[in-house]
């Protein structure tokens, strides 16, 4: 699989656009590998996400390039491969336990809380790049707990 890496350096005054900037980086998924480099699975979208940002770092007085390339193993391939996962496995686990949770809820909390993981599952889907057996799981919880919303009517 190939990655595409940006590489970017930023003023840190004023933070705000810093902060923007990490904060659409872990939205996106990316990886941190150092300081100013992360990474995410080479798709046109995240290469176009990546190009907007890079353009966001340029505008904020920073530098910013995008590279592609391949790990030099398959064992470096595997853990990438591995990290990317296990965040999103957790993301997966924390809906999954919201889901539960919300059992026990009144029916308005319900209906509020299925739609709200939902919407949180589609963001999570877009960075699930290793198609994780925790999605299905987390999945069904919502789906279980929406037709509970829709039995009590």
């Amino acid at each position: 699989m190939e990655w595409v890496l940006f590489a970017y350096r930023i003023p840190r005054e004023p933070s705000a656009p810093r902060i923007a900037i990490w904060r659409k980086l872990r939205r996106l998924g990316a990886l941190q590998l150092g300081d100013g480099l992360v990474t995410l699975p080479r798709t046109p979208q995240n290469q176009e996400r990546l190009e907007w940002l890079a353009d966001e770092v340029g505008e904020a007085g920073g530098q910013a390039s995008l590279w592609f390339g391949q790990p030099a193993s398959r064992a470096q391939q595997r853990e990438l491969a591995e990290r990317v996962s296990k965040r999103v496995a957790e993301e997966y686990a924390t809906v999954l336990v919201a889901a539960k949770e919300a059992e026990e809820k009144d029916e308005p909390t319900r209906k509020r809380t299925v739609a709200r993981l939902r919407r949180t599952l589609q963001a999570i889907r877009a960075r699930d790049w290793f198609d994780a057996p925790e999605r299905r799981r987390a999945e069904r919880a919502v789906e279980a707990l929406a037709a509970e919303v829709e039995v009590a009517r």
